[in-house]
């Protein structure tokens, strides 16, 4: 179950974080952010050239014994709000304690940042979900280190099933490679999965522009608001995409291989891609706003059209009816036998005219 974003939040309490304690010292480990499993779990992919294995749900120590082999190892840990394990398993791997804390903070904003023998990436993997027509978002954490690399998540299932499964089958460059080119392809996944996410956007927005056409309602307009505090939600999280893609092409860390940097350069462009689509659809959904005003107006009109040809039909029938109205004793149409049927039919063909010009006037 992912993070689900309540349709009533407004933009502010998207972007609100819980407060960290005031004064402690650095990469002090304390876990922000809500515990969405009830334990962690570690699995992991281990593989070579000519060697793959994969377990899931093993134990830390299984993981550690990853170390003595010379193979490419994936670890990953699902569930990071239990301290003891995300300390023991950097301990393990000798991550800096700063490593830790960032990890720990799920609503820490996308970064890179290297250390002596490792990097630490932090970025948000989103989810569209078809039921509630809302952006689910979670944090993944990534370190790479000349021979493994460790993925940190909020909670179970992610965007990789397709990267496994390439390690899985031996299929593409993948298993030739190194741990940087494995966080290479993770970080594609992510990316590709943002794609996913706008494609159901775009079918909402559309869909949205349909029926505030054919149908202007103020809950129409409320989805339209919302939907707009969920694209400001996912552009913050994939604006600083850019800047830390840049910081990985231009790294000059031995963790990353010069023929990884080419594939990097075109994940830049896909991330750049996914930032202008997502600005094109924020302004699209402000166009909404303004559809929405538009079609109400247009309705408008045409009812005050409806209604000012009724009042202008009527408003010659209600003179005659006035005029034979007033209470003058002499009135020679009073006494007249067929007076009565008379005034009828001139009203009537007064309506059935005027009704007729403005039918060729093309007023209604």
């Amino acid at each position: 179950m992912k993070l689900f974003i309540d349709p009533l939040q407004t933009v502010t309490s998207l972007f609100r974080s819980p407060a960290k304690k005031i004064g402690l010292a650095p990469g002090s480990l304390i876990h922000v952010g809500e515990q969405k499993m009830e334990r962690p779990v570690f699995s992991y992919l281990d593989y070579s050239e000519d060697f793959f294995s994969s377990e899931i749900d093993v134990s830390l120590d299984a993981c550690l014994q990853l170390k003595e082999r010379s193979s490419v190892s994936w670890i990953n840990l699902d569930g990071v709000h239990d301290i003891s394990q995300v300390e023991a398993f950097g301990q393990a791997f000798d991550l800096h304690p700063l490593t830790l804390e960032d990890i720990l903070n799920t609503t820490h904003p996308p970064k890179f940042e290297e250390f002596e023998d490792s990097a630490l990436i932090i970025l948000k993997m989103f989810f569209f979900d078809e039921q509630t027509h809302q952006i689910q978002a979670e944090q993944i954490s990534m370190v790479l280190t000349a021979e493994n690399v460790l993925t940190f998540q909020e909670q179970s299932g992610d965007v990789f099933n397709e990267v496994r499964l390439r390690l899985e089958r031996k299929s593409g460059r993948i298993r030739q490679r190194g741990p940087d080119y494995l966080a290479y392809a993770l970080l594609d996944s992510i990316v590709d999965s943002y794609f996913h996410v706008l494609e159901k956007i775009g079918e909402r927005l559309d869909y949205l522009e349909t029926e505030l056409i054919s149908r202007p309602t103020q809950e129409l307009l409320q989805q339209v608001h919302q939907l707009k505090g969920q694209l400001i939600y996912l552009r913050r999280g994939i604006w600083p995409l850019r800047e830390l893609i840049g910081n990985l092409m231009h790294s000059e860390s031995p963790l990353i291989a010069d023929s990884t940097s080419i594939f990097l350069r075109d994940l830049y462009d896909h991330g750049l891609q996914a930032l202008d689509t997502v600005e094109n659809f924020r302004d699209t959904a402000s166009g909404l706003v303004d559809l929405y005003v538009s079609s109400v107006s247009q309705r408008m009109n045409e009812v005050m059209q409806i209604l000012t040809i009724m009042a202008s039909i009527f408003i010659p029938l209600t003179f005659i009816a006035g005029i034979y109205g007033m209470n003058f004793e002499l009135m020679p149409e009073l006494k007249w036998r067929y007076g009565y049927p008379l005034a009828l039919g001139v009203m009537a063909v007064c309506g059935v005219g005027m009704l007729w010009f403005f039918k060729r006037k093309k007023w209604f």
